[in-house]
């Protein structure tokens, strides 16, 4: 006997209904993307040894300023981002996103939290364990797509030219939004251990408006107005000083009350400073600022210098009174009260200009741009 009619119908609407869950789950977002985990890693104790020799390197497409984060080194790609052992540079996990390109990624306590764009803005934000790959928190965002992210002890800071935004790393929560006054817009922003900072033009004036914001409540703690006479403005850092570079100089800023302190003169460049690379961090009572070539620790109660190097990049921040200075053949420890030299690793690799130092036990890695070299 021919089966009835209704299981006809019933069989009919069974393959349609499963073809079209296939479809659906194949041009889904969970089958797009690609997510790896890893047990947590044991970081050794040991300093680094008295000669290094590179020991891997990767290429990285987004300037992440720390790029160590729970025992891991951050690298990233188009379309998302991986954390690699320090030791060897094989990857420990991954995080992609096949139809979604990566905007950028910033790492900080203990979790690496990413924007992704998957329509004509930056629309999807997530956070990840930097020791695991476990997700920590996933939301929706509208960040246009030129967006930065930078971060500090609990606070992630997403920036572009029409206003800055702040996120609880810890949590998915947006805490507060700045945009700039009308008829103005945003030519930097940072944030760290003395607040958000962003810089102001405003149409018809020659001056830059820098605002220091409470990293947590928002709120304008000061303005102050640089007259720059025409001359590109930078914003360094905003780690114990707020460092603004005008042409040839350094304008430091008290970020208790907006004080200027007395300027700090740069060697002259021949090349756009519109671009140049300009890093800062902050150590136990000194400003750590790098560009041009030099190193200058700048003690944030005067914002005098108190001692300065020649180096390729930024010195790595440690937990003592000292840090990792990179130059053109080694990795010098100078102190950090009076740039003492402590010790030394000597290298034959080629320390590229501007890049930032962290150190994971015996590992050096050294961060720039767009790759990421460790020396063993």
């Amino acid at each position: 006997m021919r089966p009835p009619l209704r299981v006809w119908i019933w069989t009919a609407v069974t393959l349609v209904v499963a073809a079209v869950a296939v479809l659906l789950w194949r041009t889904s977002d969970v089958a797009a993307t690609s997510s790896t985990t890893a047990p947590a890693p044991t970081v050794s104790d040991a300093a680094p040894a008295g000669e290094v020799t590179e020991a891997w390197t990767a290429p990285t497409t987004e300037e992440a300023g720390r790029v160590v984060e729970g025992g891991r080194v951050l690298v990233t790609d188009r379309h998302g981002l991986a954390m690699l052992d320090p030791a060897t540079g094989t990857e420990a996990w991954h995080y992609r996103r096949s139809n979604a390109e990566l905007c950028d990624a910033t790492a900080v306590d203990g979790v690496v939290v990413a924007v992704f764009r998957t329509t004509g803005r930056c629309d999807e934000a997530v956070a990840l364990t930097a020791a695991t790959g476990v997700r920590s928190w996933y939301r929706n965002v509208r960040f246009r797509t030129d967006v930065d992210l930078s971060s500090t002890d609990q606070i992630v800071l997403a920036g572009s030219p029409t206003g800055v935004v702040t996120i609880d790393p810890a949590g998915d929560n947006i805490r507060w939004r700045y945009p700039p006054a009308d008829g103005c817009r945003f030519v930097g922003w940072d944030v760290g251990s003395s607040g958000v900072v962003v810089l102001q033009r405003c149409e018809g004036s020659d001056a830059v408006q820098v605002q220091l914001l409470d990293g947590f409540g928002g709120t304008v703690i000061w303005t102050v107005d640089l007259d720059t006479a025409g001359r590109t403005a930078r914003l360094a850092g905003a780690d114990g000083l707020v460092d603004v570079v005008v042409g040839d100089t350094v304008q430091m800023i008290d970020p208790d009350d907006g004080t200027l302190r007395d300027p700090l003169s740069l060697p002259a460049t021949g090349v756009d400073v519109r671009s140049e690379p300009l890093q800062q961090a902050g150590a136990a009572g000194a400003a750590l600022l790098w560009a041009r070539g030099t190193v200058w620790a700048l003690d944030e109660q005067t914002g005098l210098p108190r001692w300065s190097a020649p180096a390729a990049g930024l010195p790595s921040v440690g937990e003592d009174d000292a840090v990792v200075v990179p130059e053109e053949a080694a990795f010098v420890r100078r102190s950090l009260s009076d740039g003492t030299e402590l010790g030394r690793s000597t290298t034959t690799a080629t320390v590229p200009a501007g890049g930032r130092t962290e150190l994971v036990g015996p590992v050096i890695v050294y961060a720039t741009a767009d790759q990421v070299l460790a020396l063993a």
